[in-house]
């Protein structure tokens, strides 16, 4: 009799103890099980005369030992634990793409244009999106190669430096999916949906003031649309575009500038015959030993350095009650790109020659075009050089680059009459401004500063003699 309840009961608490194990395996977490509860259950359900063929088949020989002497064999086992493995997707598998470090004084920017899109494929470093701050355009570089998962942010949106934009994945962006988790998952979503409509659906019911106190309908005033909306423009064949940051932030440093400053302008001529001829005697020999062409900038450069040594005032600034001067040449130079207005800063000026100014020039003006230029290549600078003349200016007031003091604006070379030795000949002259801070420097220096611009573009040899 009890070899034929032992077989019966081995052959139930087999399928039980299997039906457990996948219970188990299905889970994702940690399991334990205690013998001595697993015991205590099983006399709740099928009586102590049936515990004894169940224990057994776990591996304990207690053979028909009386329950109590089994749960006093049992507590001496140790209890069996079960491990199981996650089947879920390696979340390391996926990286997210972040916005990066924009500079010390920029804190956000707004989510220009995404360059790629989910399913296309990325190396490590390559640009995914382009951020517009108020100085310049940074790129959001992908971290690891792969491809694009997901674009979690929008363009337009306004992010801040470590903001997640997009997610990639590096085993080439293919999630498998067991068929067995495909049903769960979409149960899963549509238990979700259905719950979350509910809750929408009784929220009201809950929250929902006595029908005395809710405020008549007909007073509340109409809503307005939000600054974000789109507004239709007031006439025929006009178009609304929002400005970008760097024209924002071009727009306030201007206007700021003429509200702290006073500023005063003063101009003078200049003939440019030898500069000019210095040019085409050496341009060729320039090209091949510096591969670099010989331009009139480096010239109007040299000449400022020559003149902000001569007169310091203007390469100081004033910072609070006090004044500072600065014993470095730091020139920007003002560069016009589609996108706007940047300044970016040649340093250490004084210690560089013709050739060397020309390639930073060169180097600055294309990666301000294309824009690949930093912050830092923007930062500081002493004092600035604006050339108008590129684009058919005959004369400007420029207007101060805060921090600085003053700009020099340069101007379109014009074949006028000038009486030389008192004959009227032709001569390629050149107009050219200072704009100063009135507060620092006065009428006197400016005038000084100019005068040796003049000098040293009309007598380029005053530089090798420091004359």
């Amino acid at each position: 009799m009890w070899a034929v309840l032992r077989r019966r009961v081995a052959s139930s608490s087999s399928s039980l103890i299997c039906q457990s194990f996948l219970d188990a395996r299905s889970s994702r977490c940690y399991t334990s099980t205690s013998n001595e509860a697993y015991i205590k259950t099983l006399v709740s359900r099928k009586g102590s005369s049936q515990i004894s063929g169940i224990v057994s088949s776990r591996g304990f020989p207690v053979g028909s030992k009386p329950l109590r002497e089994v749960l006093l064999l049992v507590q001496t086992y140790p209890s069996m634990c079960v491990h199981t493995r996650s089947f879920s997707v390696d979340t390391s598998e996926l990286v997210d793409a972040v916005v990066p470090f924009m500079g010390e004084s920029i804190t956000d920017g707004t989510l220009a244009n995404f360059l790629k899109q989910p399913g296309d494929r990325v190396e490590v470093d390559e640009p995914i999106a382009q951020i517009e701050t108020d100085k310049v355009t940074i790129d959001v570089s992908s971290p690891e190669a792969g491809v694009i998962e997901q674009l979690v942010a929008k363009v337009g949106d306004t992010v801040e430096p470590g903001t997640k934009i997009a997610v990639i994945s590096k085993s080439g962006g293919v999630t498998h999916v067991a068929p067995s988790e495909e049903k769960p998952s979409k149960t899963a979503s549509e238990l979700s949906s259905a719950k979350t409509k509910k809750v929408e659906t009784e929220k009201p019911k809950a929250e929902t003031p006595p029908s005395k106190e809710m405020p008549k309908a007909p007073s509340l005033p109409p809503s307005r649309p939000s600054a974000k909306e789109p507004q239709l423009p007031p006439k025929e064949r006009e178009r609304r575009v929002p400005m970008t940051r760097l024209r924002k932030r071009v727009a306030t440093r201007l206007k700021d500038s003429q509200n702290t400053f006073a500023m005063l302008t003063t101009f003078n001529e200049v003939d440019m015959t030898n500069l000019m001829k210095l040019r085409s005697d050496y341009k060729d020999a320039f090209v091949e030993k510096h591969g670099v062409k010989l331009g009139l900038m480096s010239g109007f450069v040299k000449a400022a350095v020559s003149a902000l040594q001569n007169q310091p005032m203007i390469n100081a600034v004033i910072d609070g009650d006090d004044i500072i001067y600065r014993d470095y040449v730091d020139i920007s130079i003002a560069v016009g790109t589609p996108k706007g207005l940047v300044v970016p800063v040649i340093r250490n000026a004084d210690r560089m020659n013709f050739a060397e100014i020309e390639k930073e020039i060169n180097t600055l003006a294309k990666k301000a075009n294309d824009g690949s230029i930093s912050i830092d290549e923007m930062a500081g600078g002493s004092f600035t050089i604006s050339n108008g003349g590129v684009y058919g200016s005959l004369l400007s007031t420029p207007i101060i680059n805060p921090p600085q003091s003053a700009i020099l604006g340069m101007h379109s070379l014009v074949s006028r009459p000038m009486v030389v030795g008192g004959e009227i000949v032709p001569r390629p002259m050149m107009y050219i401004a200072l704009t100063y801070d009135h507060r620092l420097i006065d009428g006197r220096e400016a005038v000084f500063f100019l005068r040796r611009i003049k000098d040293v573009v009309e007598d380029p040899r005053r530089l090798l003699l420091d004359i």
